[in-house]
């Protein structure tokens, strides 16, 4: 290569080095301490970082230029361990994602009628309600049933029929009307009834259900006691034969 040749690579390598005393001289004309003092933990990470990388990258150039393979030389250790601070610097600047939490409703039920269920006077207002909740749904049901039926019943239209003589006598016809009168009067008086008659079934079953559990209850306790009993006088011959044999 020609004198020539390497001026225009000389006068490119003295403007980078210009510019690089320009970018150091911050750095160089003060102690190391002040230049970080006030920065934080992060940025002062990150100045580190880069002026180590910066010192390993000059050494692993030199090396080249000196003939020597760099490779191998331990300067490209460093170089690979100071790049994965990098990726840990990177990796703490990068904000996680938050955990999308959600409650789960029905384990949430199932851990508080857990947690309830040694409480007999708990156990029987929840099974008191239920019985009350199932007696109300099945009444109206039965309710919306019958009005169903009613509506389906009645006469979509009054089937009239055309006389074929006028001469109808009119008294007849004040007996006809007698009778629908009556006839609807007896069909309001039923509806009623049947109401009450559903009403006074749901609420016996329900006093039924509740009467029924007071009853289990009153056997579980009458069960633990009994127990309870047994085990205190298994406790005392237990105590009594250890005396003895002592």
């Amino acid at each position: 290569m020609e004198m020539t040749d390497l001026m225009p690579l000389v006068d490119q390598l003295e403007g980078d080095i210009d510019e690089l005393e320009e970018v150091l001289e911050p750095l160089l004309e003060q102690a190391f301490s002040a230049t970080t003092q006030k920065m934080t933990v992060m940025d002062k990470a990150k100045l580190h970082v880069l002026i180590t990388y910066t010192i390993e990258s000059l050494l692993f150039s030199y090396l080249r230029l000196q003939g020597v393979n760099a490779r191998e030389h331990p300067v490209f250790k460093e170089l690979t361990r100071v790049k994965q601070y990098f990726t840990k610097i990177k990796d703490l600047e990068t904000v996680p994602e938050k955990p999308k939490m959600a409650i789960d409703k029905q384990a949430a039920a199932r851990f508080i009628k857990h947690g309830l269920a040694g409480n007999d006077k708990i156990d029987l207002e929840r099974a008191e309600r239920e019985a009350k909740e199932r007696a109300m749904a099945q009444l109206r049901s039965a309710q919306f049933a019958r009005r169903r039926a009613a509506a389906a019943a009645a006469p979509a239209a009054v089937v009239t029929s055309v006389p074929q003589n006028r001469s109808t006598d009119n008294e007849e016809d004040e007996e006809l009307d007698n009778e629908d009168d009556d006839d609807t009067e007896n069909d309001a008086g039923a509806n009623p009834n049947v109401e009450e008659k559903h009403q006074a079934e749901s609420a016996t079953k329900m006093d039924n259900e509740a009467e029924t559990l007071r009853e289990n209850n009153k056997k579980r306790r009458k069960a633990e006691r009994e127990k309870q009993r047994l085990l205190k006088r298994e406790k005392k011959y237990l105590k009594k034969l250890k005396k003895q044999r002592g």
